[in-house]
């Protein structure tokens, strides 16, 4: 349940502020009320396009794992049949790096 509030701030902005102030609340998802009142006390807004592209990048994250598996497994068990097996762990390596710049670019929009 959201406290009552009662006490207006008048805000005096130009059609192109208010327009960019109404997109922006939209983005995170918040009224404009709410988005105007955290950004005045200094809270992180969030925009939901960000969260999208961090669940986005989950999925991939989770595809590179899926498919270096399937790599990893293969080689023990076709023994590199078609294909060096330098060749697929470099490029094992490859999905790890991958993966770890993912998970660093989430880190970074989740901040």
């Amino acid at each position: 349940m959201t406290r009552p509030r009662a006490k207006p701030i008048k805000v005096f902005v130009t059609d192109e502020e208010r327009a960019e102030i109404l997109r922006l609340a939209q983005s995170s998802n918040l009224s404009q009320s709410a988005y105007l009142r955290a950004a005045g006390l200094n809270h992180q807004v969030r925009s939901i396009i960000d969260m999208k592209a961090v669940e986005e990048l989950a999925k991939v994250n989770g595809d590179l794992g899926r498919v270096a598996g399937l790599l990893k497994l293969w080689l023990a068990t076709k023994r590199g049949e078609g294909a060096d097996p330098k060749d697929v762990e470099r490029m094992m390596d490859d999905f790890r790096r991958l993966q770890h710049k993912i998970l660093e670019i989430m880190g970074g929009v989740m901040r």
